[in-house]
């Protein structure tokens, strides 16, 4: 299983899959691919304020048509107790992306070099 973080989602909505490494888009290729609801929120944020001209709900629709990407259920309360012990970052979207990944036992595609830093199962 791979999950994909926030800027992946863009740049795979945009058709700019050359930003991606040969082994982040082999991997959502070629295994099952999913992205945290907290994707979907940050998405949402970055459109509301400005950051990105399409909705959460747009870019998602699209990136599951044209890739299989679907969204990840597991129980929130678990994701936020894997959270509470990720002290590395500030940022709650990257603390719970992280987080689903880790209780998902998935592999995170990330450009993030803070995430790769710190979580084992991150990779570009």
């Amino acid at each position: 299983m791979v999950q994909i973080d926030t800027c992946v989602a863009i740049w795979l909505y945009e058709g700019k899959t050359e930003q991606l490494s040969h082994t982040a888009i082999g991997l959502i290729e070629s295994e099952p691919c999913q992205f945290s609801p907290m994707v979907r929120l940050e998405l949402q944020y970055m459109f509301e304020i400005g950051r990105n001209n399409t909705d959460a709900n747009a870019v998602l629709s699209v990136i599951h048509a044209q890739f299989g990407v679907v969204e990840a259920h597991t129980d929130f309360a678990q994701v936020a107790m894997v959270a509470t012990a990720l002290t590395w970052t500030r940022d709650p979207f990257d603390r719970l992306i992280a987080a689903q990944a880790i209780c998902d036992n998935a592999r995170l595609v990330t450009k993030d070099r803070l995430i790769r830093k710190h979580c084992q199962n991150a990779l570009w």
